[in-house]
């Protein structure tokens, strides 16, 4: 249904139509050792958030970096603080993400952190 709503990016290299959302997040998993969020809308924080949940609970250890450019990740980054101290997630857990505030930052986060592990099986996610 995204076919009708977006149109692909002109230079894509290689392109994959998935039956659902569902079934898109867990194939852009699946294909991934690591997500970086860049800015943008409700499916980045969509993404985000479902890739931050798989990790909380111990589906994958890939790292999750969001990149801070004119601080666009501030609020998000707030409402994680603000979860937190209400009590409906864990101290460590704000640990799940590191905060990058360019490029250059990122992919050095990218080159220390530890090979993931095998992707966890599509019917764990």
């Amino acid at each position: 249904f995204l076919t009708r709503i977006e149109r692909p990016y002109d230079a894509l290299t290689e392109l994959e139509i998935t039956s659902s959302m569902h079934t898109r997040k867990t194939r852009m998993y699946e294909l991934a050792d690591a997500f970086v969020t860049l800015s943008g809308g409700f499916g980045t924080l969509d993404e985000t958030m479902e890739v931050l949940t798989w990790r909380q609970l111990d589906l994958h250890a890939k790292p999750i970096v969001m990149l801070d450019i004119a601080g666009w990740a501030r609020p998000f980054l707030a409402l994680v603080d603000a979860i937190i101290a209400q009590g409906f997630a864990a101290e460590s857990h704000r640990r799940l993400i590191t905060v990058a505030t360019d490029v250059g930052e990122a992919m050095a986060v990218l080159r220390r952190a530890p090979v993931p592990e095998a992707a966890a099986p599509a019917e764990r996610l």
